[in-house]
């Protein structure tokens, strides 16, 4: 199966071969995903990060022995695309060495690194993973802003005066997707700066997440524009019902 998924013909079915090695839980599919990790090739090693990142789905195995493999791609360097896999691979982990050998790439070259970085990060409220969010949410890249701050706002439970006013920072941000996640992490933690923003962002084609975060604040002063809403955006009218619901003033 492993030389199959070396051979694919292209990413789909590659990606049709390595889900069947996660459910082969097997020291065997372990061995030889470490070997493929110490390749002098940038697929193989590749290759060896994606088996890695699930082996043994849903009762996960050798999580140990996952992580030291990926944990040595990340110190040994290399290509983009294989430092990128290895970090997406540890965010499938759970690990207190994965937080700062994750950190040491959110400033790499490489959007999909940083990327990559984002999601290796998430899920930890240690202080080193917070603070590397908040700071990839002003990175030049969309995707790794929008990511870094649904991190930070949906995927964290803390509310601190640091991560406050970096949602805040992004309630502008060009990027519609990151403004999204900005003002549904403002109005997750009941922070009513987010209601003039909202107003204007439901005015949006893209106003879902303006539409969840309005649900989630359910404040009687985004009543209006929940109504002007209502008469012509139809992509989710359960939520916008809702919404209008929680909003209607008493």
């Amino acid at each position: 199966m492993v030389n199959l998924a070396l051979t694919a013909a292209d990413e789909d079915e590659l990606w049709d071969i390595v889900p069947i090695l996660y459910y082969r839980p097997t020291r065997e599919v372990l061995s030889a995903a470490q070997g493929l990790c110490r390749s002098a090739c940038p697929q193989e090693r590749e290759l060896g990060a994606h088996i890695l990142a699930q082996v043994g789905v849903p009762e996960r195995v050798y999580p140990s022995e996952c992580v030291d493999a990926l944990l040595g791609m990340l110190h040994a360097g290399g290509e983009a695309r294989v430092l990128s896999a290895a970090l997406s691979a540890l965010a499938h982990n759970e690990d207190e060495r994965i937080v700062p050998a994750a950190v040491c790439f959110k400033a790499h070259a490489d959007a999909d690194v940083r990327y990559a970085v984002v999601h290796a990060v998430t899920g930890y409220d240690a202080p080193l993973a917070i603070a590397t969010l908040i700071e990839l949410t002003r990175d030049p890249d969309a995707n790794v802003r929008d990511w870094a701050t649904f991190g930070i706002g949906q995927q964290c439970d803390l509310d601190t005066p640091e991560i406050r006013a970096a949602l805040w920072a992004r309630v502008a941000d060009e990027d519609t997707y990151t403004r999204g996640e900005a003002l549904m992490g403002l109005a997750i933690r009941g922070d009513r700066r987010v209601l003039e923003p909202l107003q204007a962002e439901l005015k949006s084609p893209e106003a879902s997440l303006a539409v969840e975060a309005a649900e989630r604040i359910a404040d009687p002063a985004l009543y209006p524009a929940l109504l002007e809403l209502q008469e012509w955006w139809d992509k989710c009218p359960e939520l916008l019902a809702s919404a209008l619901t929680r909003c209607r003033p008493a």
